[in-house]
């Protein structure tokens, strides 16, 4: 099973250079070990498939936890990351491994017809691999 999340520009940026390696997230899916491939949508004003990665592992815990046990390779400076998530009980960190960049981006509408940007993650139905 493959995913879409929704990333602004600048964490995909963080992520393709490696200074992010964990993606932070209010609610995730249950069964992670599932995931093959997930496709990082840059949002405003990019709006295209940027390039994937995979799923090293998923930790839930409190925002102060996985502050403390994520911060250097958050790729998030303190304030953002507590302003976003600083309210939550329970948060995840996706630790990222094999990022790829598609160059050029993609049109997700081409691989996706009637596409909507994932508010946060979506499944993805079809077999996109040949692209990854």
């Amino acid at each position: 099973m493959d995913i879409i999340l929704s990333i602004k520009p600048k964490y995909c940026e963080k992520i393709v250079s490696g200074a992010k390696r964990v993606e932070f997230r209010k609610r995730f899916i249950s069964n992670a070990d599932k995931i093959g491939f997930v496709y990082m949508y840059a949002t405003y004003p990019i709006k295209k498939i940027v390039g994937t990665f995979r799923v090293d592992s998923v930790v839930r815990g409190s925002p102060n936890d996985l502050w403390r046990k994520f911060k250097s390779i958050s790729g998030i400076s303190r304030d953002e990351f507590f302003r976003h998530f600083g309210s939550e009980k329970t948060i995840f960190a996706i630790k990222i491994k094999d990022v790829k960049l598609f160059n050029p981006p993609i049109d997700p509408n081409l691989l996706f017809p009637n596409f909507t940007s994932p508010r946060s993650f979506q499944y993805i139905k079809n077999n996109v691999h040949g692209i990854s």
